[in-house]
Order: C-alpha cells, then structure tokens, then sequence
C-alpha cells in the first residue's frame, strides 16, 4: 500500500490547485482523476464556451467594422467547424500545461475512480489492477454533473451544456432550457452565431442571482441579438423526435430544431463511498464544511462544487489553496462573501458582494452610487457604451458592501472591487484612487462618487445646497 501525507479526489480547478500548493509546501501528494485532467472547467464548461464567445465577439466587430470606418469585402460568418478545432487546440494545450505543473511539483497522479475504505484509506479503480492507499489527509474535489431532469425527452437533437460542445455544425434554431448563467451565456452565443434562439426561464426573471436591474440589461442585450425570452412560466408538453422540439409556454407552442437544457448542476460524490469515511451529504447534495474547509470526518477537507454554495471555478481555487494549507499544519480561513461573479453574456456581468436588496433584505442601510458607461469616452471609443457600474456602500461606516458591474470587460472590471473590498475599503477611499483615463475602469470611480453625490461626469441627483451667502 502507497502512504500519502494527501491525497486529492479530482483534478479540476480545485483538485489540482490544492495538489500543488501542498506539494509546495512539502507535502507528498497523490492527485486522483476518473476523467481529464482539469476537470469540467477546463474540458467541457469556462475555457470551451470562453473560446466560443471570443470567436462570436469578433465576428460582432467585422460586422460593425463599418461604424469604426473599416471596410470589409464581403460579409463575415461563422465558421463553426474551425471554431470547434481551435477550442480544441486551446483545451488540450491548457490540459498539457496542467500535467507539466503537477509533474515539476512532484505529484503522484493515479488516472481512476478513488473510493473511501475508510477514513484515511482510498481504494482506486483504473483500467489496471486496484490500488489501496493511505494518506494522512484527503480533499475531495469532484465537483458537480449536469443536472437532467427527467421530464426532459431524450432524442438526438437534446443537448446539454456537455453536447453543445462539440455540435458537427450549428441547430438551424434553438429552444434554450434555463435562464441562469450556463442558459443565458448560450443564449447569447448562439445568437451571435447568427441562430434564432428562444429560452424559456420558470422565475420571474432570468439571472435570479444578479441584481435585477443588470439582468434587465442583459435582457434587453438578447433582444436586441433578436433572442425570444419567456420567463414566469414553465415549460409544458415538452416532446422531441430528433428532427424537431416542442414546448408549451402560457398557452403558446414553441418549436425549434434543436433542445439546450441548462437547468444547472449538482454535486458528484456517488462513487466516493462516503459512509465509510464517516460522512453523508446535507439536504443539498452537497459535503457541509466549516470556513477551514474541513468536513466532519478529522483528516478530510472539501472544496469547490462538492462543498455547495457558488459553482464557479475561482471559488474551488481559493478553497484547494485553503484546504491544502490547513492540510499541512496551517490555520485559513474561506469565505465567500467575496467571491467575485462572473458571466460572460453580452454584455458581460461582473460582480461581488451584496446586492440592494441583498443588503436590504439583511436589514442593512445602504447608499449606493450608479455610473453609466456611456459616460465614459473609452466605451465610446470602443463601441461599447451599454451598461453601468454600481456600488453599494453602508451608509454609516462607508464600507463598499458589493459592487455590480454591466458592461463590456466586466468580467475583468470587477477584480478591482473585489480586492479593494478584501482590504475593506470605503467608497469615499475607492473614489480618491487615481484611475487612468481614457479607461472602462474610470466606471468604478465614478460610481464610487456617485455615492456621495459627488460624480463629475453625471447631473447630480438632487440639487446641492446652495453655499453660504457671505
């Protein structure tokens, strides 16, 4: 039997992370992977569909060459097959750099399914014999599965988040099930693409989780890209015969050529055995854990997906190089209070923290500040004028209590707020931060004057007090 001081279940985001980290800190590792290394993240889910949204805004920029005085001969299209061969290229050129980093850090990885035989022992199953080892600790990092419910219809032309990947061209049209982050940023995609796309939300509204006025705006974004949206309603009668799909909604038939569903994702642990390890999910399907990241069980941590609350990759990061320090002697803590959001809709929606009516809901008093991109000469110079950046700060200490962000490069707009919130900023103290201009940044510090009362570059939106006569 191989001894272990970790060993690691999953090699995604979180898994691989936490595999070097404790390595760097002299750890001996093994890292266990049933699949690809990298995970869903970096095989089927962030870099795949990133790769495709990239190739979608360029084709965006040819066709609006004309309005930057760029003349472009002929109409510019989609190639799908080729944009399907480089995201290939992409994927397996990051899988590579993954395994060169676990080899020049000395981690042992074993390709196969881990099980627990108890506690500190794993048995894991491969395409050779079984193998037993023993490791002081263990992470688990399995992250998540695409949900399928069962109403769905299986037929050829039923696609989920996986499928779509790989499409040997594009639907003729789409029906979209699901208006969260995976819905909506396809939705987005495809139309781009130049597919007529209708994606059906159940709640009120699609991207329940962001604040309601920047899921407006990305709403309005999907029609504009010529996108039907119902929301408030659930599908009804849903039927595919691998020609064809159909759905019911309100009274109104939907047809398309082809079926997405994206009504999210759940936890993985069925292979793990967890009952002999001492532990069982919650009534989410997922690992409870402390901010250390432990579970129940001494000895064994969880992170990412598997460990519930936010599925983002970032998040399962930040836990691995948490757990994996707490694994080998240390003493971090996790939060994720701030954990930015990112999704990569048009526009793209960045953000951290609370929300108005998260904070509200919390009994807190806020002031919050709005800033529109139009106002900034750099959105203009980049064509990119739709959205705004909004902070939401408490209205007695000042502290920014979250940031929203609508608007092309929010996604990378939001790092700023989400660090100057770690450190507990102000807005005041974030306004007096010096931001170059011309930038799509200069948002944030106008939305953090905008506070006060204070933006240079908006009206104001009460009358100041006039000053005192002398």
């Amino acid at each position: 039997m191989d001894r272990f001081d970790l060993t690691v279940l999953g090699a995604g985001p979180g898994g691989y992370v936490a595999a070097i980290r404790a390595a760097q800190r002299g750890a001996s590792v093994a890292l266990i992977e049933r699949d690809r290394l990298g995970g869903t993240c970096l095989n089927v889910g962030c870099i795949p569909t990133k790769c495709y949204i990239r190739g979608a805004e360029l084709l965006d920029q040819i066709r609006q060459a004309a309005d930057f005085g760029v003349r472009v001969p002929g109409p510019a299209e989609a190639d799908w097959p080729a944009m399907v061969a480089r995201k290939n290229r992409i994927v397996d050129g990051l899988r590579q750099g993954v395994a060169s980093l676990l080899k020049s850090n000395g981690v042992k990885v074993l390709q196969g399914t881990g099980a627990f035989e108890s506690r500190r022992v794993l048995r894991v199953e491969g395409e050779g014999e079984p193998l037993r080892i023993e490791s002081k600790a263990t992470i688990i990092a399995t992250g998540s599965v695409t949900a399928k419910p069962a109403f769905v219809p299986r037929a050829a032309n039923v696609y989920y988040s996986t499928e779509v990947l790989d499409l040997p061209a594009l639907p003729a049209s789409l029906l979209i099930l699901g208006g969260g982050v995976i819905g909506c940023e396809f939705a987005c995609l495809f139309a781009r693409l130049g597919v007529p796309v209708t994606l059906v939300e159940m709640l009120p509204e699609i991207l329940p989780m962001v604040d309601r006025d920047v899921a407006r705006v990305v709403r309005h974004a999907m029609k504009l890209l010529g996108a039907e949206v119902f929301t408030g309603q659930a599908m009804e009668a849903l039927q595919a015969d691998g020609r064809t799909v159909s759905g019911e909604v309100g009274g109104k038939t939907l047809r398309a050529d082809a079926l997405l569903v994206c009504v999210g994702r759940k936890a993985y642990s069925e292979s793990l055995n967890l009952a002999a390890a001492g532990l069982a999910l919650n009534d989410k399907g997922c690992l409870d854990v402390t901010d250390s990241c432990r579970t129940r069980a001494p000895g064994i941590y969880a992170i990412g997906d598997v460990a519930g609350a936010i599925q983002y990759a970032h998040r399962a990061s930040a836990m691995g190089l948490v757990a994996a320090a707490n694994a080998t002697g240390d003493r971090e803590r996790h939060s994720d209070a701030l954990v930015p959001s990112c999704i990569f809709t048009l526009p793209e929606i960045g953000a951290v923290g609370l929300t108005e009516d998260e904070a509200a809901a919390e009994g807190l008093k806020v002031n919050t500040g709005k800033y529109f991109l139009a106002g900034l000469g750099k959105a203009q110079i980049e064509g990119a004028a739709e959205g705004f950046c909004k902070i939401v700060a408490d209205a007695e200490t000042d502290q920014v209590l979250g940031v929203q962000i609508v608007g092309a490069h929010a996604t990378e707009l939001i790092a700023e707020s989400a660090t100057a919130m770690s450190l507990e900023i102000t807005a005041a103290e974030l306004g007096r931060a010096i931001h170059a201009h011309p930038t799509l940044a200069e948002a944030t510090m106008e939305a953090a004057h905008a506070v006060h009362n204070q933006c240079i570059h908006m009206p104001p939106r009460r009358r100041p007090p006039a000053p005192p006569r002398p």
